[in-house]
């Protein structure tokens, strides 16, 4: 059974048009891309798919992208001059487009990031409609999340104890881990924790000193008004 329509889905977000799903999605997807990159982006390769890749153009998928890169809300007036402004900043970009690719849902743009520091992040995003989306890679690791929440993101050995070392650091400071969804190659596992609060910086860097974390990235939900990125 289907989940019955919210206002978003009816009335859609608070948004820079013309299109919930090729502008406020979009824009979202490219922010979430800049917290896991957690640095200043210098470079964007970012490849379009299907109804993206066709009509993006048109409905400002592009600049909407670019703006979420550069940390801009769907409401921020800004997206309409992001290419612009992205130049001022310094940040190269790249786009590709595919338009028959059956992996992803239609409106998918996968975003590689690389920052003024070198770190790098490899994201692939699906915008649902109504503002909504959906992360679906990353790193090359299959994840499923809708950044609705706060969340953390981390990639680590895939050892004994480590989930239950991570979620005790987590316990500690007194949050609560809602959802875990864990992925595996043959070395690493990746884990999604959605949160009813926010994990602070003291949690962090005890999960960073874990010798066989190699990635801790924090996600917050965006909220309407939101104008800049902040670490």
């Amino acid at each position: 059974m289907s989940e019955p329509p919210s206002i978003l889905d009816i009335l859609g977000p608070i948004m820079i048009g013309p299109s919930s799903s090729h502008t406020a999605g979009a824009s979202r997807i490219g922010f979430i891309a800049r917290q896991l990159l957690n640095d200043k982006p210098s470079r964007a390769e970012i490849t379009l798919y299907n109804s993206f890749a066709k009509t993006h153009k048109g409905h400002g998928t592009d600049r909407a992208l670019v703006g979420g890169i550069l940390g801009f809300g769907p409401d921020d007036t800004r997206i309409r001059n992001s290419f612009e402004l992205a130049k001022k900043e310094g940040l190269e970009w790249e786009f590709k487009f595919s338009s028959d690719f059956n992996r992803f849902h239609s409106n998918t743009a996968r975003i590689k990031l690389t920052g003024e520091q070198g770190g790098s992040v490899d994201l692939t995003g699906a915008s649902l409609g109504g503002g909504r989306i959906r992360i679906q890679e990353i790193e090359g690791f299959k994840v499923d999340f809708n950044a609705q929440t706060h969340t953390l993101v981390i990639i680590a050995e895939d050892i004994p104890g480590s989930i239950k070392n991570i979620s005790g650091a987590i316990a500690e400071r007194g949050t609560n881990i809602a959802n875990m969804y864990v992925s595996r190659n043959e070395q690493l596992a990746n884990m999604v924790l959605e949160m009813d609060q926010s994990v602070d910086k003291e949690t962090l860097k005890k999960i960073e000193s874990f010798p066989w974390v190699k990635f801790v990235r924090r996600v917050e939900p965006m909220i309407e008004g939101t104008s800049r990125y902040e670490k």
